[in-house]
């Protein structure tokens, strides 16, 4: 015998997966609690010493003491890892140190301040990731965590509190923990524990009590917390429960479930249920179940209505599809832990009991452990439905063609007769007649072609013929079959073909979400997603679709709203609809057409609901009024206007991190150029007022050689100060992309010469080679711009490079590039800043002669001035000491040849 509980083979394969990858991963235990000073560092050092007590090889990689003797008396005798100095704008910081973790590689490591930041230039922006990396290394973690930590909590936490934690994780770091410790105190004693200075350093505690440390934010916490672990403590039951692929209940927890028909005392069984969960303090589904294709629109009214009350009173409904109600209400209650199920008394005569079996009946049969609530009320009166639903016609003429099918089978039947092929050909012709009624036509048809079906049979086929007697008693059993046969077959088809049509109602849900979700992450811009996601919608809904969205006022909680998406629909035109849209933004619920909150607007409106806020609504009439009755097409709806929140939050989020990366942009350029002024032209400018103070200075004496001097650094000073506002002028042009390049055919010497000269008396004291080949061609550039590249390179090599030594200018031609290097044999590149160099304001450790560094912009210049002709700049030191910078440019074989003499330059 088949056993049909046997457990799946494919979760069993799963589950076989999971477990190897655990045992392969680290175990991570969380200390948890709702703030500090409740003793989560100290109970997590107290299990690790009783850990390494046991045996266990355990380290502390980073525990913050906050200087409480307690905590650092536990700490003793402890092989504790030394931090990580990491250097950051002048100061010096502590962090964990995970390689040397990771080479350590303990059984045990205990990391404190889970949600940290680290330091900009370590692996992992957090320490969460720090302890992922070692969980997937195999090493067990222990470490401490507050509940205001959490990201899902932050907003809750900052208005209970008044306090923005910036430091926050995933919740799935604390899901995905192996254990978790509640570490919990009450307020009471965690004040005094403030008070004595516990917790905190005596200027810092009356600080906190007066802020965060309040005995109601205390409160809050403590309860936010518990619920945390709470949560925790049923997903692990949960996953125990399929672990063991428990059939039955775990009553660790009331959850109540309400079985929804279209009968009126419904109403009475959802408020009665509401009101157990409530008592049970338990959560609570409404589940309605559709049978055989019973559900006329009327019905399906009535149940819709019921299963909106139920959510209007909390609770999570469901529409299911079945053969049977108690069975499909029992595999749900068993996979969702059900442990009571709520159901009315249905009145039907005795009689009508004794040959069916009733929904009540199946439950208390086979509900197992699940205790099940038998209620019966009094009826209420119906009330006339929201929507008028039009009488369910006949389809006479799906009965006519049924008609033609028996027809046909008695033709074909009359053949085979005719031919002898004897009875069973004959009825095997009508049952397929039946069958196939039923798959095209339906139930009804289905059972009239059965009936049908027989009468032909023994009318025509049947001695004595043409009369429906028969002579022989055997007929009576010939057509108790044939009939139950035909039944059969009519009704299990009609089934599947009621099944069929429910997956394909399923099917185009789901691909409606899917054209959705697709069409939103291809598109970027809030006026492209809205008109993306309103014409999409208009597709799904068939109907008239208004988008409503606005932006958050400062100092006003209110959304002003503007209509996106619908201008030209009747809905647009109605002033009552904005007035509803506005409403249902404010109160994050469903409002309008078909509910019993404003319903004179001519749409249903459901608020665009987001991570962070409801950033608008969405208004939908569709072309059946009748649809949204439907609980399934209403949560399409809903989903549907989570899609398009959360699509407009990411392109809101993408906006403002541009915005945000291009003001940190500008504030690190203004603060660079507020650096470079004060710090750089300052020197120039004090040597240029000191000069002219001593030639104004009317008593010291007339000396013609010192006031030729201070005349002589005054025109230097001046010089070396236009080079630096130069030198940021022309950095604003190139970034900024309005220079444009006025190429002409050039000759190399002529650029390269130009540049010696303006040089002449930096480089008085260097001895310069120049190497241009006599055929070299003429290249087409910005004579203007590069020579000011040559200028900045030739002065950075005259300035960090000793007197004597040579500056060595070659020239090739290699392919259909020019190479142009200038080399020196100065001290070169401090090793690892070849590629920094080039950088806005980067400034070496090497200082030049004179003591004075520029601004840092003239590499960055030469770099961009090299870019906008189409080459490359690079940098390296060279083997036999000093640096060389090696210009790329593209070089054009058919320029004009011009035949010049050698220069030389010889300084």
């Amino acid at each position: 015998m088949l056993n049909m509980d046997r457990p799946n083979p494919d979760k069993l394969l799963d589950r076989v997966r999971a477990v190897e990858a655990d045992s392969r991963r680290g175990k991570m235990k969380v200390f948890f609690g709702y703030a500090a000073g409740v003793g989560k560092t100290y109970a997590m050092l107290e299990a690790a010493r009783r850990e390494r007590g046991e045996g266990v090889h355990m380290v502390v990689g980073y525990v913050e003491p906050h200087n409480r003797p307690e905590t650092e008396a536990l700490l003793e005798g402890l092989e504790i890892l030394p931090p990580r100095l990491v250097s950051y704008r002048g100061v010096t910081l502590k962090e964990f140190d995970l390689d040397a973790a990771l080479a350590r590689r303990p059984q045990l490591i205990l990391v404190d301040e889970l949600a940290h930041t680290n330091a900009e230039g370590l692996r992992h922006a957090k320490r969460w990731q720090d302890v992922e990396e070692l969980l997937e290394a195999g090493i067990d973690v222990y470490t401490p965590l507050n509940v205001q930590h959490l990201e899902s909590l932050n907003d809750v936490i900052a208005k209970i509190t008044g306090v923005a934690v910036r430091e926050t994780l995933p919740d799935n770091v604390l899901e995905r923990a192996d254990d978790i410790e509640l570490v919990d105190l009450t307020p009471e004693d965690l004040i005094e524990r403030l008070k004595a200075g516990k917790v905190y350093i005596a200027q810092q505690t009356e600080r906190a009590l007066q802020n965060f440390f309040q005995k109601a934010n205390l409160t809050a916490l403590r309860e936010l917390s518990l619920r945390e672990a709470a949560h925790r403590l049923r997903m692990d039951v949960e996953a125990a429960r399929q672990e063991r692929a428990a059939k039955s209940p775990w009553a660790t927890a009331e959850r109540l479930l309400v079985c929804v028909g279209p009968s009126p005392t419904s109403t009475k069984l959802i408020r009665a249920a509401k009101r157990m969960a409530s008592a049970f303090g338990g959560e609570w589904l409404a589940v309605a179940v559709e049978t055989r294709g019973e559900e006329a629109p009327a019905r399906r009214q009535r149940i819709a209505r019921h299963l909106r009350l139920a959510e209007q009173l909390g609770a999570e409904t469901h529409s299911l599809v079945g053969d049977k109600v108690a069975d499909t209400l029992l595999d749900l209650a068993r996979s969702r832990n059900v442990t009571k199920i709520v159901v009315g008394k249905t009145a039907i005569p005795w009689w009508k009991r004794i040959f069916k079996r009733t929904v009540v009946d199946d439950l208390l049969e086979k509900s197992g452990d699940i205790d099940v609530y038998v209620i019966r009320g009094e009826a209420e009166a119906p009330r006339m439905p929201e929507t008028p639903v039009a009488a369910q016609r006949i389809a006479w003429g799906n009965y006519l063609a049924t008609i033609g099918v028996v027809v046909l089978c008695g033709l074909l039947g009359w053949l085979s007769h005719s031919q002898r092929l004897g009875e069973a050909n004959i009825v095997m012709i009508f049952l397929l007649g039946v069958a196939f009624v039923a798959a095209r036509y339906g139930r009804g048809p289905a059972i009239a072609c059965a009936v049908a079906s027989v009468m032909v049979f023994d009318f025509f086929f049947v001695p004595p013929y043409l009369s429906f007697a028969f002579n022989d008693v055997k007929y009576v059993l010939t057509f108790g079959v044939m009939l139950g046969i035909g039944l059969l077959i009519s009704t299990l088809t009609a089934r599947i073909r009621e099944q069929l049509q429910s997956s394909r109602r399923q099917e185009r849900r789901t691909a409606a979400l899917y054209r959705l979700t697709k069409q939103l992450s291809q598109v970027a811009g809030s006026e492209f997603l809205v008109r993306t996601a309103g014409m999409q919608l208009t597709e799904i809904f068939d109907g008239q679709v208004v988008l409503f969205l606005g932006e958050p006022s400062l100092g006003d909680p209110r959304h002003p709203l503007a209509l996106r998406f619908g201008e030209n629909t009747s809905v647009a035109r109605e002033p009552i609809n904005a007035l509803v849209a506005q409403w249902v933004t404010d109160h994050d619920q469903v409002a309008g057409l078909g509910t019993d909150t404003l319903p004179n607007a001519t749409a249903l409106f459901v608020p665009l609901i987001g991570s962070q806020r409801t950033v608008g609504a969405l208004g939908v009439r569709p072309g059946d009024t009748e649809r949204f009755l439907d609980p399934d097409q209403r949560r399409l709806l809903e989903t549907c206007a989570s899609l398009i929140a959360l699509s407009i939050e990411r392109d809101e989020s993408v906006l403002a991190a541009q915005q945000a990366q291009v003001q940190v942009q500008t504030e690190q350029l203004r603060n660079s150029l507020l650096s470079s002024v004060s710090h750089d032209l300052r020197t120039p400018l004090a040597a240029i007022a000191g000069a002219t103070s001593s030639l104004l200075d009317s008593s010291a004496k007339p000396d013609t050689a010192a006031q030729k001097e201070l005349l002589q650094t005054v025109a230097e000073e001046s010089r070396r100060m236009a080079r630096q506002v130069d030198n940021l002028l022309d950095m604003t042009r190139l970034e900024s992309g309005t220079v444009e390049l006025n190429k002409q055919w050039h000759v190399l010497e002529e650029i390269v010469g130009s540049a010696l000269a303006r040089l002449r008396r930096d480089l008085e004291k260097h001895k310069v080679r120049v190497d241009i080949p006599e055929d070299f061609p003429l290249l087409e550039l910005d004579g203007i711009l590069m020579e000011q590249a040559f200028f900045n390179l030739l002065e950075n090599a005259a300035r960090y490079t000793p007197s004597g030594t040579e500056i060595e200018i070659r020239v090739r031609v290699e392919g259909d590039h020019a190479v142009l290097s200038i080399a020196d044999t100065g001290p070169g590149l401090p090793p690892g800043t070849e590629n920094q160099v080039f950088e806005k304001f980067f400034r070496g450790t090497v200082f030049p002669a004179d003591g004075r560094r520029g601004v840092g912009l003239g590499l960055a210049i030469c770099q961009a001035i090299i870019r906008v002709h189409g080459g490359q700049i690079l940098a390296h030191n060279r083997p036999g000491g000093g640096a060389e910078f090696v210009i790329s440019l593209p070089c054009d074989q058919r320029s004009p040849q011009v035949h010049l003499e050698e220069i030389e330059v010889s300084q």
